[in-house]
This record gives C-alpha cells, structure tokens and sequence, in this order.
C-alpha cells in the first residue's frame, strides 16, 4: 500500500459543519490523516473499487432535514450498504442507520430485548392517531419517526386537543410519514439520563435539568414549552451547558449499564448514545431513544472529567490499524 493511501485511510461523512470540530481537533492532535465528506452534497459509483480510504466513519444526523439536507438521510442508507459490499469498514453502519432512522424500529428493538418502553402506538396517517391514543394514558405526544435534535415531537393534554389537531390538519408524521403515537414520562428529578457508549461497551453518563422555568420534558429531550411549542435543539446535550441546562455526569446502576451495552450491541451501534427516563409518578425505567449519532457534552472535562473525544480517535485508530493489517 502507498504512503498516500495511508495518510488517507479515514473517512469522515457527515452535513453539519460545526459539531465534529472538537474531533477533527483530535485527530490533526494525533497527526492522524482524514479526509472529509459532505453528506449533503456527495455521490458514488456502484461499481467503484478502488477507495482512497479503508475506513468510513458515518457522522450522518437524522435531523438534516432542519438544516434544508434532507436529501442526504435516504441517500446514506444505500451508500453504507455499497461500501459494506466493498469490504469497507464502516463505524456505525448501515444497521446502526436504520435504528438511527426509525423510532419505531427502536422500540421494536427494546421490546425483543424485553427492556421497558414507554406505551406506544405506529401510525402512517394522521386519522390513526385518536384511535391510536385509545389505550395510552394521557398527556400523549406524536413523534415523527425521524426526528433528531428533539425535533418532530408535539405534547397533547387531553384527547380533545389531539381531536381538534387532527381536525386542524395539524399532525405532523414527519418524513417517512410515519410516527408514535406516546405516552408522555413525567421525569423524577427534572432531568433525562443519556449514556454514551463507545465500541459497544460503556463510556459515560450524563443527567440533563431543565431550567424549571420554561420548558416540559417529554420521552425525547426536551422538547416543548409550556405553551406547546417546538424546540429547535434546546435539549440536545451537546449544547445543553450553552443553552443555560444543568448538567452533571454520574455513573448509572450497573444493570443499566448492562441493558444499555445490550442495546447498543444488538443495533449494531459503534459510537452511540441511549436515553433513559424515569416515570416521577411510580419510578418505573423507560429507555426511549437509541442514537447512533453521539456529539459529546460540551465542556466534557469539567463535566464528565476526561475528554470523550481523545477515546474516539484511539478507538478510530485501532479500527483502521487493524484493517491494515488485514490488507
């Protein structure tokens, strides 16, 4: 193999031009040499064989669509299918993109496994969604099946204000026109848990608070005010210690633990993040949220206590490391 085709061996795909900043950091840190792709405008040949790199991270985000790159989140599907077919490695891979993807294919997930979700119900048309609320208790929310950022997501009090939304045309079933129709999970505490996970195994875990003054939570972030208005990005964790959140890490249970690695591990999830709620009416766990796209807490240091990032690109290496050696 040529000294060029090593110094290029990763591939870093993603759309959004500002959350990978603190990993491209990292890498040039470690003289590591990458190339970098933008979703949002990219193209690829079927029967290409001959790539300049041996490993493909997918950064690619469910929540392109509130960035006008809605184009990209079908096209990745195929495009982490060629490349497998190729023998190109791929961290997080065309199965983690499916889960990344389909809310519903999450909870199915959860539910072969035997872990708690919150109650739901699919639907493909807003007219199912009365029907759907039949056996839920309420408040209820309606989630876009792809959603990302906490986007796609409306709380409903009663049945009589999901009846008049479904009069009003105002259910919105996202992209793929599918959606949950959810019961809503008061959080004991005021906050959610998110826990990152790195090669499968544990890496950290975090508490978000609301602020207490504006803001519900719901099974996906947070993701309303009190008025019922949507939330651009308010609870993502990314951002949460910039948009005035409280946030501390903390170390789960070690059966949480467990069933989070199990999930991550099922979904095929090699960098991921599992969000987990617990019901202030009786205490019951609900995980609610696979992600196959994690951007670390920010301030991670004096958060967390170590930098998330300076573990991903060790583990970046040892992956294209032993895919050399394999060649």
């Amino acid at each position: 193999m040529s000294t060029n085709k090593r110094n290029n061996a990763i591939a870093i795909y993603h759309e959004h031009q500002d959350w990978f900043r603190p990993l491209f950091t990292e890498l040039e840190k470690k003289e590591i040499h990458y190339q970098k792709f933008n979703a949002a405008e990219h193209h690829f040949k079927i029967a290409e064989k001959d790539f300049s790199y041996d490993v493909f991270f997918n950064r690619m985000s469910p929540s392109a669509y509130l960035r006008n790159n809605t184009q990209a989140i079908f096209y990745t599907t195929g495009l982490l299918a060629s490349l497998e077919s190729k023998g190109i490695k791929v961290i997080n891979g065309s199965k983690a993109w499916r889960y990344e993807i389909s809310k519903a294919l999450q909870l199915s997930l959860l539910e072969s496994l035997g872990l708690p979700y919150p109650k739901s119900v699919v639907i493909n048309h807003a007219s199912q969604a009365v029907a759907a609320s039949e056996d839920l208790r309420f408040p209820i929310v309606v989630k876009a099946n792809i959603g990302g950022s906490g986007a796609g997501i409306t709380l409903f009090n009663s049945k009589e204000e999901l009846k008049q939304a479904v009069a009003d045309d105002k259910i919105e079933l996202g992209l793929d026109f599918t959606a949950l129709v959810q019961e809503f999970i008061p959080a004991r505490g005021g906050h959610i848990n998110r826990v990152e996970t790195l090669n499968g195994k544990f890496l950290y875990a975090i508490k978000v608070y609301t602020s207490g003054e504006s803001f519900n939570l719901c099974p996906a972030d947070i993701c309303q005010t009190t008025g019922g208005q949507e939330l651009a990005r308010n609870a993502c964790a990314v951002d949460a210690p910039k948009n005035g959140l409280r946030v501390e890490g903390f170390t789960p249970e070690q059966e949480i633990i467990n069933s989070i690695e199990k999930i991550i591990q099922a979904a095929g999830i090699d960098v991921g993040g599992i969000e987990y709620i617990i019901d202030d009416r009786d205490g019951q766990l609900y995980y609610y949220d696979i992600n196959a796209l994690s951007n670390f807490v920010a301030d991670a240091v004096n958060v967390i206590g170590f930098n998330p990032h300076e573990k991903l690109v060790d583990y970046i290496e040892k992956v294209a490391n032993l895919k050399l050696e394999v060649k």
